[in-house]
């Protein structure tokens, strides 16, 4: 007899829908539909710098519907630090960085309510530096 166990599929603690009032809430956003142009651009963006296992357990986490675009995306082969990650939305949108700063912000708050503490951290672990803060985490440095 084999102990192999089946994944469990967990459903997400939030609906698409709840998922979009928070960021529509957390950015001060007028409409949903701001909102959820925050939620497709971000989440783009991230499913360009997440691969292997932090992207499949953050995808698990997500409503469906955001975690089809973060999958949806290759992963870029060099990653970029988190101003860069910024100051890429920026441009792919025409936004301004502190415009793409908030809807970043906005949108991870989210996003890291969703993963939890510790997958949050993993994924933390494999990003390049500065996206904690985007995240609303302290960026911690290991002492030399």
């Amino acid at each position: 007899m084999s102990d192999q166990r089946e994944p469990v599929l967990r459903r997400p603690a939030m609906t698409f829908e709840e998922m979009l009032e928070k960021v529509r809430y957390e950015g001060a956003y007028p409409t949903r539909e701001r909102a959820a142009e925050a939620v497709r651009l971000v989440l783009s963006g991230l499913g360009e710098q997440l691969t292997g296992d932090e992207r499949v357990d953050l995808a698990a986490r997500l409503p469906f519907e955001a975690a089809c675009i973060l999958t949806q995306q290759i992963p870029a082969a060099r990653p970029l630090t988190g101003w860069a990650f910024v100051k890429d939305l920026a441009a792919r949108t025409g936004a301004t960085p502190a415009t793409a700063r908030w809807d970043t912000g906005s949108v991870l708050a989210a996003v890291a309510t969703l993963a939890g503490t510790d997958l949050l951290t993993r994924i933390l672990h494999q990003l390049p530096t500065g996206y904690a803060l985007l995240f609303g985490r302290a960026e911690l440095t290991q002492a030399a």
